[in-house]
């Protein structure tokens, strides 16, 4: 109960199981795709299903972060500017957040274009420095992609948007969660 409005703060509950659900899920996944999914691909006839799920898995683990940038983006450019034109907000949040998804995404790209389009491509000695670490930009991409989710959520207003009301975020959560219980169940069954 909130002590000044007396209402129960229900969104946020739901928000918060809903993320930790997810939450759940993904370290269930990864504990999975560290300590059991190579050793299935390896050794199980028939490897598969153990060998898709694993490929899905890295893939999602590098370049999961992609979409998620562009769907903050998205949201900031369709959602997020309509609020701001209905009432006055400060600015900088919004800024903040928009330049680093476009550095992120317009790094991610960057080593995509064809070597004869001068503009984006990075140094050699920044290519030599990244093939020495080669988890860095996975990592350096993952890490402001959470940093704009934490700018996003600091304020309330923000976080309910950008998590909605609850039940659309519940739906996908139970989605993620039923998904790796049954790929877990398969895999069970094939072994």
């Amino acid at each position: 109960m909130c002590t000044r409005c007396g209402k129960s703060p229900t969104y946020e509950w739901i928000q918060l199981t809903s993320l930790l659900v997810i939450l759940l899920a993904v370290i269930g996944n990864e504990v999975t795709g560290w300590l059991l999914l190579p050793r299935m691909a390896a050794t199980h006839p028939s490897g598969h299903f153990f060998r898709t799920w694993l490929w899905v898995d890295r893939q999602t683990s590098v370049y999961g972060w992609m979409p998620l940038a562009a769907g903050m983006l998205m949201w900031e450019f369709h959602v997020w500017r309509k609020v701001r034109k209905a009432k006055p907000v400060t600015k900088i949040r919004s800024w903040v957040s928009r330049k680093i998804l476009t550095f992120v995404l317009a790094a991610g790209f960057a080593p995509i274009l064809p070597w004869w389009i001068p503009a984006g491509q990075p140094s050699e000695k920044t290519m030599s420095t990244l093939a020495q670490y080669p988890g860095l930009p996975c990592a350096i991409s993952w890490g402001a992609i959470l940093i704009v989710a934490t700018v996003l959520c600091c304020k309330a207003e923000t976080r309910n948007l950008l998590l909605g009301n609850g039940k659309t975020l519940s739906l996908v959560s139970l989605g993620a969660l039923a998904m790796f219980m049954a790929l877990t169940l398969v895999g069970w069954s094939l072994t």
